[in-house]
């Protein structure tokens, strides 16, 4: 007499009752809000939600405002430095800690410790070293060189790399925690062959290690592009947007237009081409994750 199988729907029954608040919590709270979102960017909402359609008067108003223009730009400039300069700092700090050196968890802590700090922390600290008056220029002149000038937040033409110094200086670290979980993942008769055969170690690293490692780039590229389209409070803390709108970003357009002008329908248009933003990161992560896998599984 065959054993009759377990209907599937059953197998595992108590961790599937376990994880039921968690998927209500993400059905409701995220994919209800998102779609409650995107459904009222089409309205005339303003300080309360309503439904008076308006069709796509709020986006045509969106990129028709100088502002908002101004906060896709700064975005565009401060993610493309972003995620070049931290994930080759990040990799070359990984790669230096990975030779076995003294202090290494000395160094690891350094490195990693402005990550566990509030990005409010982080841009007020910066909004002191970067000011003109006591900070890091006044710090030089008084060495002796009066021509110095170091003061990016106060420049309008530069002031979103004075946010990008911040930025780096707190998730670099991070960045170099992933890269050297990824390098200790490689193994070390790699390394053994490579030395076998003469191959100079910058050639190990771009053509054997890296690609070894692509996992861990993508993870990392995720991470860091999805902190970029949220970025806020660093901005908020360091340059309130200023000097006049040089330093707007996406986020704060979207807390100004819901809370402050209390214009709800362009603050909902402004969070969905935001969320556009990062589905159009999400999306090609899923298809070289899961996608590859199941090719080659």
């Amino acid at each position: 007499m065959t054993q009759r199988r377990p209907n599937q729907l059953f197998r595992n029954l108590n961790a599937k009752i376990a994880a039921l608040p968690m998927i209500l919590t993400a059905t409701v709270v995220f994919a209800g809000g998102t779609a409650w979102t995107v459904l009222y960017s089409f309205t005339d909402s303003g300080l309360l939600p309503k439904l008076d359609f308006v069709g796509l008067a709020q986006y045509e108003r969106l990129w028709g405002t100088p502002r908002w223009l101004v906060s896709i730009e700064n975005l565009f400039i401060f993610g493309i430095c972003s995620l070049i300069f931290s994930m080759l700092i990040g990799f070359i700090l990984a790669a230096l800690l990975d030779q076995k050196i003294r202090f290494e968890n000395t160094f690891r802590t350094i490195f990693l410790y402005p990550f566990a700090l509030s990005f409010i922390v982080t841009g007020l600290v910066w909004q002191w070293l970067l000011n003109p008056q006591f900070g890091i220029q006044a710090v030089v002149r008084s060495w002796g060189w009066e021509n110095f000038n170091f003061n990016p937040l106060y420049n309008a033409d530069i002031v979103i790399y004075g946010v990008l110094i911040a930025a780096l200086w707190q998730g670099t670290g991070l960045v170099m925690c992933l890269m050297l979980a990824g390098l200790r993942g490689i193994d070390e008769d790699i390394w053994k062959a490579a030395r076998v055969d003469g191959i100079p170690m910058w050639k190990t690293y771009l053509f054997i290690v890296i690609p070894m490692m692509r996992p861990v780039f993508i993870t990392t590229i995720v991470l860091i592009a999805s902190g970029i389209v949220r970025v806020y409070d660093l901005v908020v803390a360091q340059t309130s947007g200023g000097p006049g709108i040089a330093s707007e970003v996406p986020a704060k357009y979207v807390y100004d237009m819901m809370f402050a002008s209390q214009n709800l329908g362009q603050g909902f248009a402004a969070s969905t081409m935001m969320l556009l933003s990062v589905v159009i990161v999400i999306i090609p992560w899923a298809y070289l994750e899961f996608g590859g896998r199941k090719r080659h599984g």
